[in-house]
């Protein structure tokens, strides 16, 4: 018997080491060729790392959470015959250097065949944890306790890669029933195992009152750990001023719902933001200043006459924030398409990489569940965002009378290293006078 060395693969870019996401595999499994053994994630996207050989796992070089260098021994196999030479080491690392990216995996009827692995993406601060190379033990180890989560709801859809998934699907096995342990709940192979083992019995839940006294620590990692940097980063290095504004939008929901009554069968339904989207161009038109990135180490602030909208967009695996290019250049019509086009794809983990960054400025908004007032934390390095509240409709005195109108708080947060509280104040009201008066969105010049 011999052993076969796969290393962390080269996943292009320039990038130098990524972060251990996930293990499909444990000391002591049989892997087959082509079975998924690993997951793993740069600053950008996740990578599914298959084996080229069939064996049986010796070795795990990383733990979940783990940054490793590229070409740094990952895992050990056992294989027939007298075990792997240089050439065999570089052949397994070239194998996982093709690896597809892997997709989070939503849909809960998986084909009959394992579907090509798209690619998962997010924009985040790069982690700054210590590389590692583990030494291999002197054994074998047996596999840490973990802890499950509970069975999803009917309507919530399980993470699984396209191997469990086929897996399942050919065991005629529910995934929402599966309680998953992988990073955010994803269901591994081991994980089909217990359930297996269990009969497919669900466990009973409890009925009455009863004191709980169980805790649960979650490793932070992927791309929730990138946001957290994301979000540790902007915090840190950015002085937040937060502007607060209420603006009758009763005109614009008139014109809005009269345009998607007319709307062709081709076009989208138009909702609040491609308005805010096109105000927000014409008057970033008049303040530049706005439209910038802050590059804090070098002191340099970049002005762009492009204008790239990032939308923050929550999906399964985390938030996100997909770039609506050339805003500048797009109609009501157009911006509406493309943000509708840019959400799906990050949702479903399809949105390519460079949808995925380069925004020079960056809406949010949290729909109906926008509240009374928010404050939006800025993606850096951009030096702007724009935060959008709920609509309500309110009474308001029109000198005579109090009459209903549709109400809006627009909450903006500024970088005031650059941004003036003047200048910002400048950019919203400019913005809630467009709002107010829609047709002016649509005057050129």
């Amino acid at each position: 018997m011999g052993e076969f060395i796969i290393k962390m693969p080269d996943v292009g870019e320039g990038v130098a080491e990524a972060e251990l996401v996930e293990w499909h595999v444990k000391p002591g499994d049989p892997v087959r060729e082509d079975m998924v053994l690993a997951a793993v994630m740069t600053d950008k996207a996740t990578v599914e790392i298959p084996s080229p050989v069939e064996g049986t796992v010796l070795w795990l070089g990383a733990e979940v959470g783990d940054t490793v260098a590229v070409k740094a021994p990952l895992l050990r196999i056992e294989i027939a015959g007298e075990g792997s030479t240089q050439a065999d080491v570089a052949a397994a690392g070239d194998a996982a250097d093709k690896a597809a990216p892997a997709t989070e995996g939503t849909g809960e009827n998986p084909s009959a065949e394992v579907p090509p692995a798209a690619v998962s993406q997010s924009r985040s601060a790069a982690a700054d944890a210590k590389t590692v190379e583990r030494p291999p033990p002197p054994e074998r180890a047996a596999a840490a306790p973990v802890q499950r989560s509970a069975p999803r709801e009917p309507a919530d859809k399980p993470l699984a890669s396209p191997a469990v998934r086929l897996r399942a699907q050919e065991a005629g096995i529910d995934l929402r029933q599966v309680a998953g342990t992988g990073p955010a709940g994803r269901i591994t192979h081991d994980d089909i195992d217990q359930f297996l083992a269990r009969g497919a019995q669900l466990e009973a839940v409890p009925t009455g009152l009863a004191r709980k006294t169980a805790t649960e620590e979650i490793k932070v990692t992927g791309l929730r750990r990138r946001i957290a940097e994301k979000m540790r980063l902007a915090t840190a290095r950015i002085p937040h001023i937060t502007y607060v504004e209420e603006m009758d939008v009763t005109d614009l929901e008139d014109l809005r719902a009269t345009m998607n009554a007319s709307r062709k069968p081709d076009q989208p339904k138009l909702t609040m933001l491609p308005f805010l989207m096109r105000a927000m161009v014409k008057t970033l038109g008049e303040q530049p200043g706005i439209n910038a990135t802050f590059d804090d180490d070098a002191g340099i602030i970049t002005r762009s006459a492009a204008i790239h909208i990032g939308i923050a967009t929550q999906t399964p695996a985390g938030l996100t924030v997909p770039v609506v290019r050339h805003a500048e250049a797009r109609t009501v019509w157009d911006c509406a398409a493309e943000l509708t086009r840019l959400a799906d794809a990050a949702r479903n983990g399809t949105a390519a990489r460079e949808e995925l960054s380069g925004s020079t400025i960056t809406i949010t908004s949290l729909g109906a569940l926008g509240g009374i007032v928010t404050t939006p934390i800025i993606n850096h390095p951009e030096v702007a965002i724009v935060g959008v509240n709920k609509i309500a409709v309110r009474p308001v005195w029109d000198g005579t009378q109090f009459v209903p109108r549709k109400i809006m708080n627009l909450s903006s947060s500024f970088d005031h290293r650059i941004v003036d509280g003047w200048n910002a104040a400048t950019f919203v009201q400019r913005i809630k006078a467009l709002l107010e008066t829609p047709a002016l969105i649509f005057i050129e010049g």
